[in-house]
């Protein structure tokens, strides 16, 4: 089974209080995704060499164009869950 790394990053941001914030911050940034994307390319191989790759395969996610739209609808859906029915 594949670890989604949105459903990830969502979970941790909920667990320390920091869903909204980061929701907020994830809009915000949305017109930065592609320089993210260049960015985590540039990283990735330095990323697994010092962090391991646990790490590095949230860097390659990060290169994915869609990778903060994937988290805003992962914290939509924690919230939705959270919400309950009505």
């Amino acid at each position: 089974m594949r670890v989604d790394p949105a459903r990830m990053v969502a979970d941790e941001l909920e667990r320390r209080g920091l869903a909204a914030p980061g929701r907020l911050l994830a809009d915000a940034h949305r017109p930065l995704a592609p320089l993210l994307a260049d960015l985590g390319a540039a990283l990735g191989p330095l990323t697994r060499a010092v962090a391991g790759e646990r790490a590095a395969s949230m860097v390659r996610w990060l290169e994915e164009p869609d990778a903060l739209d994937q988290v805003v609808r992962a914290l939509d859906a924690r919230g939705e869950r959270r919400a309950g029915p009505g």
